[in-house]
């Protein structure tokens, strides 16, 4: 229910706060390949604090301000995306994404993203849609070059994690170019 087909037997699906032990146990399973990454991997170590992190974004998608998706290959959750920020306002947001290795090189992010990019500059209106990535993500890097993503530049040092700085690289596509390059 309420899915969309990411192709062979892949879906992008709402997570929601009730498939907390789902986040919680995904999070255990590829915590050493998501920390490098992701704060918020940092701070779901079990089920209490996947739904609290899952309530976080039901109460940003009520209030019209992010949302969050898993990426599922038949019932099992093996990534996700996320709408960090959304700004109907100012006409911006911000796409996130993760997946666990064995799912990686299928095209799943590329498809998730392409599906959430649409729907922000189509349906939602966006202007802008952002991708921010470490520098070391090449993978990641890979995925906002697939979406046609312009590198606007890198903000050093802008946040703690792990107990060390790091860079972040913004890049982002704009709604006239989204909508040349789709047609």
């Amino acid at each position: 229910m309420l899915a969309t087909s990411l192709g062979e037997g892949a879906e992008l699906r709402p997570l929601e706060p009730w498939q907390a032990p789902l986040l919680a146990a995904y999070t255990d399973r590829v915590r050493e390949h998501l920390t490098p990454w992701l704060p918020w991997a940092h701070a779901v170590t079990d089920v209490d604090s996947a739904r609290s992190f899952l309530q976080g974004y039901a109460d940003r998608q009520a209030a019209d301000r992010g949302r969050i998706y898993g990426i599922w290959l038949g019932d099992e959750l093996v990534g996700g995306m996320i709408f960090r920020l959304f700004d109907i306002d100012q006409g911006s947001c911000e796409l996130g994404a993760w997946l666990a290795p064995e799912a990686q090189g299928r095209g799943l992010v590329t498809g998730a993203a392409s599906v959430m990019t649409d729907w922000a500059v189509r349906q939602r209106g966006m202007s802008r849609v952002e991708w921010l990535v470490s520098p070391a993500n090449a993978p990641s890097i890979a995925v906002a070059r697939r979406l046609g993503m312009t590198h606007e530049g890198t903000l050093r040092s802008v946040f703690a994690m792990g107990g060390e700085r790091h860079d972040l690289q913004v890049w982002a596509v704009l709604a006239d170019e989204w909508l040349r390059r789709e047609g």
